[in-house]
């Protein structure tokens, strides 16, 4: 069962699984796909990243996937993806997704050249 949840802020975050999460990021239908840290194992969410990039939707890793379980009032949830808000919080989510797209999406070369300690 997918859960949309209209949030108090107006952020409308859905959660339905990795499953619907995915399928949101292909149709390109994503305005942010949050991604959290702590998943395990960590094969279920480490190819995300390379979708959001592959389909230019901003993506950001945040701590704790508890965290993003209280968004969607669940216990945990691995993966969020905002797909609207409120008119007047427009603005507000631009500019989490330009910060995040300058520091996810567009430094990808540079961490990937510094992953691993640099042997």
């Amino acid at each position: 069962p997918t859960s949309s949840n209209s949030l108090s802020s107006g952020i409308n975050a859905e959660y339905g699984g990795l499953n619907h999460v995915t399928a949101l990021v292909e149709k390109k239908k994503a305005q942010l796909v949050v991604i959290a840290h702590d998943v395990d194992p960590i094969e279920l969410v480490v190819w995300m990243p390379a979708l959001c990039r592959k389909m230019n939707i901003p993506y950001c890793i945040v701590k704790g996937k508890a965290r993003l379980g209280q968004v969607v009032h669940k216990k945990t949830a691995a993966v969020l993806a905002i797909t609207s808000v409120k008119a007047e919080d427009k603005n507000a989510l631009n500019n989490l997704v330009s910060s995040v797209t300058t520091n996810y999406n567009d430094r990808f070369e540079e961490i990937r050249k510094t992953w691993g300690g640099g042997l």
